[in-house]
């Protein structure tokens, strides 16, 4: 990560490699907003999932199996939609 910093402070020579190095930040930027808001998304919805799902089985002790599985059926489901947010944002990197 050190070293794409250090390249996008270098001074490109030519009209094409001043293009290509403005391309290249606005990748880079585009996927660090990309991560981080699905990493930001993600931990507010897990963190909010565990405490309903807290509060319920406080409600209805009784009923605890039911919304654990509940919880963390849509917790997996959560997950599975960061890790594809994830890895968009770095094959748009590749691609870009």
């Amino acid at each position: 990560m050190l070293l794409n910093i250090l390249a996008l402070l270098q001074e490109p020579t030519g009209i094409t490699a001043t293009v290509d190095a403005a391309k290249e930040g606005y990748v880079v930027l585009g996927v660090g907003l990309g991560i981080g808001l699905a990493l930001i998304g993600a931990g507010l919805g897990l963190g909010r999932i565990g405490g309903q799902a807290a509060e319920a089985i406080a409600r209805q002790p009784e009923a605890a199996n039911d919304i654990r599985g509940t919880a963390l059926f849509i917790a997996f489901l959560m997950e599975g939609a960061t890790i594809i947010a994830v890895i968009m944002s770095l094959a748009a990197k590749l691609i870009g």
